[in-house]
């Protein structure tokens, strides 16, 4: 969709003269501060952004984010993907309770792309290898300047709160300014509540006079509602989307339908791909419903009639690739892992004098290793392009929509502004469709064939071509003092700069970012969650980047996965070998972190912790996350055929303030699930530049048979908001290895679990 920003065409000019010419990486190298600084200017020209929600006939616009029809509906505008976690009612509901709307007269759409939606938070989070060391005003500035509409990092709720709340606000006070004109009273004398105004007796529903109230201004300062009265914050209101993913009535990218629409499947070459060799275009020609082949120096699509003859053509094609001599397979990984770790690292965070305290000391050492995991969502890649009249129209599941439009075009050769993005509900993501090869592909395909295409991966296709969560290792050393507390602990953690990966590949043209990451060098995104929450008055996280060859991307907690799984392992080992129960061990170090000690000391209440004794199959974790605290137990065991058995999680969590009790739950039950599938299966190994995993069945993934017993509790806050969707993952892995070490007696240190036992 189209820019909308009001700028000076004077001062477009320049900032585009001063980006074009001579602020390439080279020259922002050689010139230093100076180049910098001329990016620094550009962010921070003013600018104005005006609204482009479009309201239909009987409605009418309060701003960027709601309008209200003359029926009393009111339409909530929703910038983020919905991917399962509830956010197209989290928003409506900060709106609607701010507004004093009746929930059953609550609808919502998404909305156009337009720099007010831009999400700074979730570039910070996402691309902090990038932005984070710019000031928090300057990344805000750069987010909107560049119209960054993203989803991820479990930003919406921290990112948008504030922003939803003045927007209902406004439009309240507005409908009161309207009414109280009406009745000749003093407008802050009155009232909104299910969805009307009231003053004493006399009430005026919200669509008699909404376009009157469209008129008013907005008072400065906001007045905010008070009071526990009428209130839709904090309540159980029922999801909207639900209605329509139960009855099968919800579209989403696989549903959409066009007028002389063909399908098509794709081909892409192993990791480290050069080129295109050879493909067998005569026996795909064989398959009936076959219609085109369209080929890349990278990839071969099929086009035919249906999607299955479009697979069965690519798979008669034979596509051959050209692959340079560098190997890619577990073994590769597995080495570049320990020679990174052998190698200099890049020291992250301390505090104290370790070196003085590790001088001649006895310590207690362990290293630990992760796999790839993929993303495995249940809808994979997906996009339908049509290219009519010098115009592309793209149907896609995205995360970054004005990213995945940017790209698109580049691919298909055309501007931005003759590129319009229709967001669609996803079928899961986990961070996968941040991704936008897909929306390049499409595009490409429909502007070859001049006809509307609808290109799906294949599961293989999107096994084989997943950003993965990388590999990591982690070589983990501690000291306990005379009274066996913990004094000195060092972390050197391998992994690749997958923060830095994700900023190249989805902002490279981004001149800030550049010379950011020109500037920067380092990447403390791929340690994110390893400083210890424990006061440790002596410590040091260093990260050893590894070059793995693999690609790597944003995955739902990212590192935190795999910091989480190597600090609470090795948490629970200093605990033993100080003879000391494992909750009372970490309690003794939380006298600063009150919330994440209460969410562990409930979680051991309610799971009834019986000291992690030998044989009682119990373990637990805790962990903070982006401002947000959880402790799990876990109760397992080895089952028949040497599987992991989990019986039972027990979750407590401290997320701040709630705008949906039922939204919160869900999230973390979903976290739990995918943390528990992520440390019994979710990996994949790689043998010749290939994903071995060709199948949802090859995943070793929980089935409903092996749900364990969860409980989940949420502990009552005032504090601001912290983040949700990822919270339930990081500390899962590790309290499910305690469990095991419980069990068993023996110590996993690899994850998925097991996967080093022969």
């Amino acid at each position: 969709m189209a820019d909308t920003r009001d700028q000076n065409p004077a001062k477009q000019n320049r900032a585009s003269k001063l980006l074009n010419e001579g602020l390439s990486r080279r020259s922002l190298l050689i010139g230093g501060g100076a180049g910098v600084g001329l990016l620094l200017a550009w962010a921070v020209w003013p600018r104005t952004y005006l609204p482009n929600l479009t309201a239909d006939s009987g409605e009418t616009l309060f701003g960027a984010w709601l309008k209200i029809g003359t029926d009393g509906h009111i339409t909530v505008a929703v910038p983020q993907a919905e991917l399962g976690q509830g956010v197209f009612t989290a928003f409506p509901q900060i709106v609607a309770d701010e507004l004093g709307a009746a929930w059953s007269a609550v609808g919502v759409e998404a909305a156009p792309l337009n720099p007010l939606y831009a999400n700074a938070l979730g570039a910070a989070t996402l691309f902090e290898a990038a932005l984070g060391g710019l000031s928090e005003s300057l990344q805000r500035t750069h987010a909107t300047r560049s119209a960054l509409v993203l989803t991820g990092g479990s930003s919406s709720i921290r990112n948008f709160e504030e922003t939803l709340r003045k927007a209902g606000a406004a439009a309240r006070a507005m409908l009161c300014k309207a009414a109280a004109r009406q009745w000749g009273v003093d407008w802050q004398a009155c009232g909104t509540a299910n969805g009307e105004v009231i003053h004493g007796n006399q009430k005026l529903r919200f669509g008699e006079i909404a376009a009157a109230a469209a008129s008013e201004d907005v008072p400065n300062p906001l007045p905010m509602r008070g009071g526990e009265a009428n209130r839709l914050y904090g309540q159980k209101v029922p999801r909207l989307d639900a209605p329509s993913k139960v009855d099968g009535s919800v579209n989403f990218a696989g549903d959409v339908r066009l007028e002389n629409m063909v399908f098509a499947s794709i081909r892409q070459g192993p990791v480290g791909t050069a080129g295109l060799a050879k493909i067998d275009e005569a026996a795909a020609n064989k398959v009936l419903g076959m219609r085109a082949v369209v080929k890349t120096e990278r990839w071969v699509a099929a086009v035919a009639d249906n999607w299955w003859a479009a697979d069965r053509a690519i798979d008669a094609m034979k596509p051959r690739f050209q692959v340079p001599g560098d190997v890619v397979n577990d073994d590769t990984i597995a080495d570049a892992l320990t020679a990174a770790l052998d190698g200099e690292g890049k020291r992250i965070a301390e505090t104290g004098d370790l070196a003085a305290q590790f001088k001649g000391a006895r310590l207690v050492s362990a290293e630990y290793r992760v796999g790839l995991a993929l993303h495995a969502p249940i809808e994979p890649m997906t996009c339908t392009a049509n290219y009519a009249d010098g115009r592309m129209s793209l149907w896609l599941p995205s995360q970054a929509p004005g990213l995945a439009r940017a790209a698109a075009a580049r691919a298909a050769g055309l501007s931005e502004d003759s590129v319009t993005v229709y967001p669609m509900m996803a079928g899961g993501s986990f961070g996968a469709k941040l991704e936008h090869a897909v929306a390049e592909q499409a595009a490409v395909i429909a502007k070859q064939i001049g006809r509307p295409v609808q290109l799906t991966w294949s599961r293989v296709e999107d096994f084989r071509h997943d950003c993965y969560r990388p590999a990591a290792a982690a070589r983990m050393a501690g000291k306990l003092g005379p009274n066996k507390s913990l004094a000195g602990w060092l972390a050197k953690i391998a992994a690749p700069s997958a923060g830095r990966e994700l900023s190249e590949r989805l902002l490279g043209g981004d001149p800030l970012v550049a010379a950011t990451l020109a500037v920067s060098g380092g990447d403390p995104s791929a340690v994110a969650g390893a400083i210890p929450a424990y006061a440790i008055p002596n410590y040091a996280v260093d990260h050893h980047p590894a070059a793995i060859g693999v690609p790597s991307g944003h995955w739902r907690s990212d590192a935190h996965s795999y910091t989480a799984f190597f600090n609470e392992s090795f948490i629970d080992e200093l605990a033993h070998v100080a003879e000391s129960d494992a909750v009372t061990f970490r309690m003794a170090m939380l006298g600063s972190q009150p919330r994440l000690a209460r969410c562990l000391q409930l979680a051991a209440q309610l799971g009834n912790w019986q000291g992690g004794a030998q044989g009682s199959g119990q373990g637990i974790a805790c962990h903070s996350f982006r401002g947000s605290h959880i402790a799990v137990l876990a109760e397992a065991r080895l089952g028949a055929g040497r599987k992991v058995k989990v019986e039972r999680m027990v979750a407590v969590v401290d997320v701040g303030r709630v705008v949906n009790p039922d939204l919160v739950e869900q999230q973390i039950e979903g976290g739990l699930i995918f943390g528990m599938a992520a440390a019994i299966g979710g990996s994949t190994g790689f043998t010749d530049n290939v994903a071995s995993v060709m199948d949802i069945a090859d995943l070793n993934l929980p089935r409903l048979a092996d749900m364990p017993d969860i409980t989940v509790e949420i502990i009552r806050s005032d504090a601001d908001p912290g983040g949700v969707g990822e919270l339930g993952v990081p500390a899962v892995a590790p309290a499910i290895a305690n469990a095991l070490q419980a069990a068993t007696g023996v110590r996993f240190r690899a994850l998925p679990l097991l996967s080093d036992v022969e």
